[in-house]
């Protein structure tokens, strides 16, 4: 459901705020190094989020990619919506144009069922409970 850009946009949210200290902020090409994506790809990613009020960033030597508290308190969702939009939690499971409520496709029931859950969950999920929840399962996010 989600794509390659969003996937990494959420891995690379969750890497910042599970290694989340006072300050501490990362530059591009240890990210890039330790979640094993490319650095170019990454950067484009990263710079699309930051005019969004999705992550923090700083220019300069000591400069990098950090959450502040707001960011960490921003549910997942928001990630979603900044990288893939919202438009997959309303899409019909077969990717049909005509599918709806009032014609449903065969899967309609059962798959608007799962999206809604899955919307329900990055809805009330903050970018900081998945981080602990990472840490605390000493969890690897490559």
């Amino acid at each position: 459901m989600l794509s390659q850009k969003c996937k990494y946009a959420i891995r690379t949210i969750l890497y910042l705020a599970s290694k989340n200290e006072e300050g501490e902020k990362k530059d591009l090409k240890k990210i890039s190094e330790a979640l094993k994506i490319p650095t170019p790809y990454l950067g484009k990613i990263l710079q699309e989020l930051v005019p969004k009020k999705i992550i923090s960033s700083i220019k300069g030597p000591n400069g990098g990619f950090f959450l502040t508290e707001q960011n960490l308190q921003l549910p997942v969702i928001k990630i979603i919506e900044a990288i893939d939009g919202l438009t997959l939690f309303e899409a019909c499971g077969l990717g049909l144009h005509v599918c709806s409520d009032k014609h449903p496709c065969p899967i309609h029931n059962d798959f608007k069922v799962a999206r809604d859950h899955l919307k329900n969950m990055f809805a009330n999920k903050s970018i900081e409970e998945l981080a602990k929840e990472i840490n605390s399962k000493h969890f690897m996010l490559i």
